[in-house]
């Protein structure tokens, strides 16, 4: 299975994923990770294209989690996709936390820009990170999959 984790900074998808990790067993590639798997770019597009195909239709699961709305062109088809996403002041609030308290206001001006940027794109789940934990959307996102995988 491919799982998707698509979101904007700070709507929990790199704490979701640690925790489908451990209990589905997955793979876990953040943003450009695939880079890693070859010397130059498109080789290395080109094996992580292969390894998510390879991954949708095999037991051996791999989360993928997105903040650039480039990265949604190498999903395939078949990938679970789930968009995670908070409200601007909790987003803002913990990228604050990340850099010590302080918010410099290019960072916050760029996380305004980018606020929404996935909210029209195609998900099998959506979840609110506004007020939820982690571990309660993770259980959301194993329930959801263990659903579907049941319906297919």
């Amino acid at each position: 299975m491919v799982l998707a984790l698509i979101g904007e900074s700070c709507t929990g998808k790199s704490e979701i994923a640690d925790l489908l990790k451990i209990e589905i067993g997955a793979s876990v590639y953040t943003g450009k990770d695939y880079l890693r798997l070859a010397g130059n770019e498109s080789e290395a597009k080109k094996i992580f294209a292969d390894l998510l195909i390879e991954s949708q239709d095999s037991k051996n699961n791999l989360i993928y989690v997105i903040s650039e709305k480039e990265q949604l062109g190498l999903l395939p088809e078949k990938a679970y996709r789930v968009v995670l996403k908070a409200d601007l002041e909790t987003i803002k609030q913990r990228f604050s936390k990340r850099m010590g308290g302080k918010m410099p206001p290019p960072v916050a001006g760029m996380l305004e820009k980018k606020h929404g940027m996935f909210d029209a794109t195609e998900a099998d789940l959506v979840l609110d990170t506004t007020s939820t934990k982690a571990e309660e959307n993770h259980r959301k996102i194993v329930l959801e999959t263990t659903k579907n995988k049941g319906e297919e």
